[in-house]
C-alpha cells in the first residue's frame, strides 16, 4: 500500500511502520486519519486516501 499510496499523492513520503496484534494504523503529521483497531476493516487504498 506505501507504493500506491506515493504513486498516488504528489509530495507523500510513505513510511511503514511494523505493529502486532492486526493492528494498521495510518497517520498523517503525527494525526491518526485511519484505525483498523477502531473500524475492524483493513482499509483500501480509497479509504486511507479519504482519509488524509
Amino acid at each position: 500500500m506505501a507504493a500506491e499510496l506515493e504513486s498516488s499523492l504528489e509530495d507523500l513520503q510513505v513510511e511503514l511502520v511494523a505493529g502486532g496484534g492486526g493492528v494498521f494504523d495510518v497517520s498523517c503529521d503525527g494525526r491518526l486519519v485511519y484505525s483498523k483497531h477502531q473500524t475492524g476493516q483493513f482499509p483500501s487504498l480509497d479509504d486511507v486516501v479519504r482519509s488524509l
